[in-house]
This record gives C-alpha cells, structure tokens and sequence, in this order.
C-alpha cells in the first residue's frame, strides 16, 4: 500500500500545485495587484518539474535517497549551477566575441553536475553502497533546481520585454515548464547516473559509458538549442525522456542485484 501510494504521489504534487497556480493567478487578474507576480513565477517553474521529480523519485527501486539529499541537490546544484554557467558563458563570449551553441551545453552540463559531485563524496560518503539510481535521482534533483530558476529569469526577462504583459509571462512559464523533465532534469539525471555506476564498478566499460552518456547529454542539449519548432522538441523530449526511463530501469536491476548480494540499505 505505501509502495502504490508512493507511484502515484507525483499525481497529488501536480493536481495541488496547479490549483496553487490558478489560485495566485485569479488573484493576481482580479486585484492587479503586482506583488503576486513572484509568486505566480515561482509555481508556474516548480510545480512540473517537481511533480518529475516526486516520479522519479518514486521509481528508483527499494532504496531511497534521503530527502535532504535531494533538497540540497535541486537548491544549491540550481543556483550554484546557474552562477557557474552564466559566469563562464559570459566570460567565454568577452574572450571568443561568440559562444558556440555546443561550448553552451558542454558548460551547463557541467556545471550542473557540481553538487551531484560533492554529495557523492560528503553526505552520501557514509554509505557503503553509491547506487546509480541514486546517482541519477541526484541527478534530476540538480536539474531540476537549474531549469526552475533558468525558467523563473526567463518568466521575468518576458514580463519586462512586455511590459507586464501576464499573458507573455504565462506562456513562457507552460512552455518552460511542460518542457523541462525532458531538458535539463533528464540529462542531468542521465549523467549523474553514469556516473554513479562508474563509481560503483569503476571498470573501462563504465567509464566510457559515463563519457558517452556525457557526450549524448551535450549532442541532445545543442540539437534543443539549435533547432526550434514543436516537431523538434517533440522528438528530442521523446529521446531524452526514453533513455532516462530505460537507464531508471537498468539500474533498478543494479540495484536488485546489489540487494541480492547483502541485505545493507542506506
């Protein structure tokens, strides 16, 4: 009964933040009341991408990452993440006079693989067992944190260029948002994972499938930067979404086996 209340919890965190939404959003049309505008920002980039998470979360075998883990993960690896990449693009664009799409994705990447990072050597350090499923739940976490806030600068870059056009804000908050499990929450997760699975076998084979899955997060952030339209981004949220799905279940597998082999838990 608990196992099937937790599949289904990402359902409640939706339904309830969406009501959330419209309530701060009739409220903010009826009293055109400014200070509501914040709060409109912040739910319309969480509640999906929160939602994602409480999915994955959900889905990634018999053990569970603490809570605190996760929270650490989505709020520092955001903001650390978007200090990060926003300092070295600006940087690189001073030195080069351009940014090439590709040294775009290769820096957010990156960067939002910092705290997924230091949580592999610092809080999870205690555990005997570093589980990629963990690894790539991290992973969502930390993506998630940066999409949220990227969406939220966006939302607000829109509400200035419009003039306080709450209709542009809209837009850019359901388009942002309903894309980003398939954005950044996946390709960090993807990687994060990878990683994770080097660390617990740390073979040749792992390795170059960590340096792989990098390489295919990169190649599917530039084709998303690079090629606009619906049909585009339907096709490549279907592909970064599908190998999240079939990594989940692979390292569930990992993680049976683990589970097999001693009855630890962390």
């Amino acid at each position: 009964m608990r196992d099937h209340s937790r599949r289904w919890a990402w359902l409640g965190v939706l339904i309830i933040g969406l009501i959330l939404y419209v309530v701060v959003l009739r409220t903010l049309v009826h009293t055109q009341n400014p200070n509501f505008v914040p709060a409109l920002i912040l739910l319309g980039a969480t509640v999906i991408p929160l939602a994602f998470l409480t999915f994955a979360q959900a889905r990634t075998g018999r053990w569970q990452v603490p809570s605190s883990a996760l929270a650490v993960s989505a709020f520092f690896g955001g903001v650390i993440g978007i200090v990060v990449a926003g300092t070295l693009e600006y940087n690189s664009l001073r030195d080069l006079g351009m940014l090439p799409l590709v040294l775009v994705a290769v820096i957010e990447e990156a960067a939002k693989l910092i705290v997924p990072i230091a949580l592999l050597f610092t809080i999870l350090a205690r555990h005997e067992r570093r589980l990629p499923s963990d690894g790539l739940i991290i992973g969502v976490a930390s993506g998630m944190g940066f999409a949220a806030l990227e969406t939220m600068g966006y939302a607000f870059t829109a509400l200035i260029q419009s003039q306080g056009n709450i209709g542009a804000v809209e837009q850019t908050l359901f388009l942002r948002g309903l894309t980003s499990p398939a954005g950044h929450t996946a390709w960090t997760g993807l990687t994060a994972g990878a990683l994770w699975a080097f660390i617990a076998t740390p073979t040749g084979k792992r390795f170059l499938e960590l340096l792989a899955t990098f390489a295919g997060a990169v190649v599917l952030h530039t084709a998303w930067d690079t090629f606009a339209g619906l049909a585009a981004f339907i096709i490549l949220g279907v592909l970064s979404l599908g190998w999240l799905f079939l990594a989940l279940r692979r390292y569930r597998t990992f993680g049976d086996h683990a589970l097999r082999l001693s009855p630890l838990t962390i």
